[in-house]
């Protein structure tokens, strides 16, 4: 079996996944369909992490290719989570997971009150308004004349793909969604085209082309399929498949065989790669076993209990440290590193804050070095989004 170099394994992701210069590209398209779909839980992180692999990146671009040209959709994916597709892997996307979504929707749907029956009667009146037009959840409100808790209802449609998120009405750091009918804002897409065990077979294989080397249980969690049904997904294309061992991690790991010969070609990088990535990123989202890129030590710094990562601070693909934006009286990027880096490192490290602040802010930006931080599991819900709140 083949074994490999952690290091050269970690710049090898950065690249498939636009992290390095030479990888990056101005095609979000294409950058979405690479990483198998933007995390989209939190309204700024496709946005981020877009930024952080693109060379030239505006909101404004986000916003064309998403709500003008209709290149990229929001619907719920792997792990019931918000993700943001390229058009033409939405099919695939909806007939994989949609049983795990939709059973969890019901679930919340029934539990604020909108019983099948105030379900099917809501859900019709709701088809019926947005003919030829979209509104958020107050207006729809408003319109049914309703008490209702509608958010859970149109959060069942969606995931039923009656209904898609369209734009946030009030900006990119808005989560309050203008809804369309699904029918309307994609005519050209036919979510039943494919059947379930097809499109698994799909997104698995996607995943393991954009983040392996993997582990099955890294295949496992980032799907959200049973470990089980997970080996039998991967038995059904093994000869796509090949083993490898990397240096520093435990068991074997699962690549595609182009990519193992892609691999064996690429010789280590010129210069140390420095990387700000959003909470909620595709990169430190991507694997159940972390230790590929985050010591132990600081594991509970970068997850919370529920497996949510923070904004981190990324050097040659391993984590290694937080960062925070604040905005005042001043535009303030905070840093927590978990070690001393070499002075050209640091140099590195406080242009990409100053570069990420600016973007966020749209002005120049304070860079604040903090000496601690209080782990996220000693944090009050939430704490994932705002990782060095005084």
């Amino acid at each position: 079996m083949t074994k490999l170099n952690l290091e050269l394994v970690n710049h090898f992701v950065l690249n498939k996944q636009h992290l390095t210069d030479r990888s990056k590209i101005d095609d979000i398209t294409q950058i979405a369909k690479d990483l198998v779909g933007l995390h989209a839980t939190l309204p700024t992180t496709p946005y981020l992490s877009l930024f952080a692999r693109t060379r030239k990146f505006t909101k404004e671009q986000f916003d064309k290719e998403s709500y003008i040209e209709k290149n990229l959709g929001k619907i719920r994916f792997v792990r019931k989570t918000i993700h943001i597709l390229p058009r033409d892997m939405i099919s695939y996307a909806f007939s994989a997971t949609r049983k795990m979504a939709e059973v969890v929707s019901e679930r919340y749907s029934k539990y604020l009150g909108a019983d099948q029956d105030t379900y099917e009667r809501i859900s019709l009146l709701i088809l019926e308004i947005l003919k030829e037009k979209g509104m958020t959840t107050t207006e729809l409100k408003k319109a049914l004349d309703t008490k209702l808790k509608l958010s859970s209802i149109l959060n069942l449609m969606c995931d039923q793909g009656l209904l898609i998120r369209g734009p946030p009405k009030k900006g990119w750091n808005s989560n309050i969604h203008i809804y369309y009918l699904f029918q309307e804002y994609f005519p050209e897409v036919t979510l039943n085209e494919f059947d379930e065990e097809n499109a698994k077979k799909f997104v698995v294989k996607q995943y393991i082309g954009s983040f392996g080397p993997v582990t099955v249980n890294d295949v496992s969690w980032w799907t959200g399929f049973r470990k089980t049904e997970t080996k039998q997904i991967l038995e059904s294309f093994q000869n796509d498949l090949t083993h490898v061992e990397i240096s520093h991690l435990k068991g074997n790991h699962i690549i595609l065989l182009s990519d193992q010969k892609n691999l064996n070609s690429l010789t280590a990088p010129q210069k140390h790669v420095v990387n700000f990535l959003p909470p909620l990123d595709p990169y430190t989202m991507g694997y159940k076993d972390r230790e590929r890129y985050l010591s132990n030590e600081y594991y509970y710094h970068v997850f919370d209990r529920s497996g949510n990562a923070t904004s981190s601070v990324l050097l040659d693909g391993k984590v290694i440290g937080v960062w925070d934006f604040k905005e005042d009286k001043t535009a303030q990027v905070k840093l927590f590193l978990f070690e001393e880096v070499e002075k050209n490192v640091l140099k590195d490290i406080h242009t990409s804050a100053q570069k990420v602040g600016k973007f966020i802010s749209e002005k120049e930006v304070e860079i604040k070095e903090v000496d601690s931080m209080i782990p996220l599991t000693k944090r009050t819900a939430g704490g994932f989004m705002s990782p060095l709140k005084d």
